[in-house]
């Protein structure tokens, strides 16, 4: 399967969430970790990003009146 690798910037608009997130994700192994592209660049393949989205539960918000 051919995918564009992705910045962590990009990963980060893609999916919402911060570089710190992410990085606290990957450490419980949540996330996909990226792959070495230079010296001091990582990358995602892209098809990684979009299926660990579409494996996301939808989690329904809570109303302020439920506790």
């Amino acid at each position: 399967m051919t995918s564009r690798y992705i910045t962590q910037r990009e990963v980060e608009e893609k999916i919402g969430l911060s570089g710190a997130t992410l990085h606290r994700l990957r450490r419980k192994g949540r996330f996909p970790d990226p792959i070495r592209i230079g010296e001091r660049r990582i990358a995602w393949p892209e098809h990684e990003i979009d299926s660990w989205l579409a494996t996301r539960e939808r989690q329904p918000l809570r109303s302020a009146t439920a506790a």
